[in-house]
């Protein structure tokens, strides 16, 4: 792993590089923090793990977290930006939502939300986890709670990969890893089993609750949970139409050889209903050639000048994927620029609408174009043409 090494340690400040601030979220060995980058002044979670706490199993999970992490990219996967590794500290950086998570969200919507904004949310998670399986990556503990909204963006992302591992297709995992509600019965039974029939099983249960609002296995009692679970007993309220009825009937069977597997899933009628409602124009940066050549001189000029690296070893962690804080740095700055191009071609948008309801009848609105640079507006379009994860 890429670390920078560091002397001080948990004291607010990581060396000058982040301002740490309030908790906002804990765990067993780890706490996550909000925090400002110092240079860039753009907001991020840091996770905070506690390494004297870590016996050689947590370790191992921690080393295949961010060994996942960092091969996972993906625009509905919560950024990892760096890693810093001090004596008795580790902090992951990551992309900060604004949204809450989707526990909170469906607990709010008591008989679960209508079913066009939950093909919305569900579609970009399965976009996700088909994304990771094709890198033969297996999250283990897909739940609401590790969903998160990024409102701005309008996508979710998952995040917390404390139990992910890589598999190799046709071996099976021993592991028992998992929160009961959303473990599938093979996990519980502590049996071997196949990675991505767990996470499916695991998808849902949480297609379940965005339309139901409640779990489908949560009884009052650990046994009793345990008990459906195994006896793969669930019901519908009146609402669920059947078609989605169909779609979470054929991720939740008892034998993991009968579920349907992710190309089903993506070519059911449920989720394609509609056609694809994600606005790809909202898509988060997540390489290097979505960066126009302006944006990327221009980023590289204002690091240089505050002292963060050289050109060329900004450079060179850019074309290494070092995860140190040169590269967080960049993509930071990156992203702002990103942001402010498609504000820009909001309001723009806002304006000839504007325009064009004020235009005298039978007249064409005049309105100037963005002078965006050509690499970018190619990158848009293709975009909106043809793009494909």
């Amino acid at each position: 792993m890429a670390h920078r090494r560091l002397r001080s340690d948990f004291d607010g400040k990581i060396a000058g590089l982040y301002d740490l601030e309030e908790t906002i979220g804990e765990g067993h060995f780890a706490v996550v923090k909000l925090a400002r980058h110092v240079f860039t002044g753009e907001k991020v979670a840091v996770k905070v793990i506690d390494k004297n706490k870590l016996d050689e199993v947590s370790k191992a999970h921690l080393f295949q977290e961010v060994r996942c992490m960092k091969l996972v990219q993906h625009p509905n996967v919560v950024r990892l930006y760096e890693v810093i590794d001090t004596q008795t500290k580790l902090y992951l950086i990551l992309e900060l939502g604004d949204g809450g998570d989707m526990y909170d969200y469906i607990m709010k919507h008591e008989k679960g939300i209508e079913e066009n904004k939950a093909r919305h949310y569900f579609s970009q998670i399965v976009e996700a986890i088909s994304y990771c399986h094709r890198l033969h990556v297996v999250h283990r503990d897909l739940k609401p709670e590790n969903v998160v909204f990024f409102k701005k963006l309008e996508v979710v992302k998952l995040t917390d990969f404390g139990f992910s591992n890589m598999f190799n297709p046709g071996n099976k995992l021993e592991t028992s890893c998992g929160s009961l509600a959303y473990s599938a019965p093979e996990i519980l039974l502590g049996d071997s089993y196949d990675a991505q029939a767990v996470d499916i099983w695991s998808l849902g249960v949480i297609l379940f609750m965005l339309v139901c609002g409640e779990a489908p296995f949560q009884e009052a009692s650990d046994s009793e949970t345990l008990t459906m679970i195994m006896d793969c007993k669930y019901k519908f309220p009146p609402h669920v139409s059947q078609p989605c009825r169909n779609l979470i009937s054929l991720m939740l069977r008892r034998e993991p050889g009968q579920r349907g597997n992710l190309q089903q899933i993506e070519k059911h009628e449920w989720l394609r209903k509609g056609g694809d409602d994600v606005p790809h124009f909202h898509m988060p940066l997540i390489s290097r050639e979505q960066v126009s050549e302006e944006d990327h001189v221009s980023v590289i000029e204002k690091m240089v000048e505050g002292c963060i690296a050289s050109k060329d070893e900004i450079l060179m962690s850019i074309e290494k994927d070092m995860y140190n804080h040169i590269t967080a740095t960049y993509y930071l700055l990156a992203e702002r620029r990103l942001r402010k191009h498609r504000q820009d071609m909001v309001n723009q948008a806002a304006m000839f609408q504007l325009r064009k309801h004020s235009a005298p009848p039978g007249s064409k609105p005049k309105l100037e174009p963005l002078a965006l640079s050509p690499r970018y507006v190619w990158f848009i379009i293709k975009m909106f043409v043809d793009f494909d994860y």
